[in-house]
């Protein structure tokens, strides 16, 4: 959860800070929620303190870790 986040410019600063992040391969951003996906090197210090730099706060994060298929399906 993202603290402050109002209007659309609020999101397209966040989606503007997150590119900034080396490894993001996804990311969705709407009103106080961020979604991201990556290959392990954007860590959650990098994610904060680039939503930082868009003036907003990370209040809650929820991490979730996904293996890829060997094979590749």
């Amino acid at each position: 959860m993202v603290d402050g986040m109002q209007a659309v410019h609020c999101v397209r600063g966040v989606q503007t800070a997150l590119t900034m992040v080396p490894g993001i391969s996804w990311c969705d951003v709407s009103m106080g929620r961020v979604e991201v996906e990556h290959d392990g090197r954007a860590s959650e210090p990098l994610l904060r303190d680039a939503i930082g730099v868009a003036g907003f706060a990370v209040r809650e994060v929820r991490s979730e870790r996904r293996l890829p298929i060997a094979g590749g399906l």
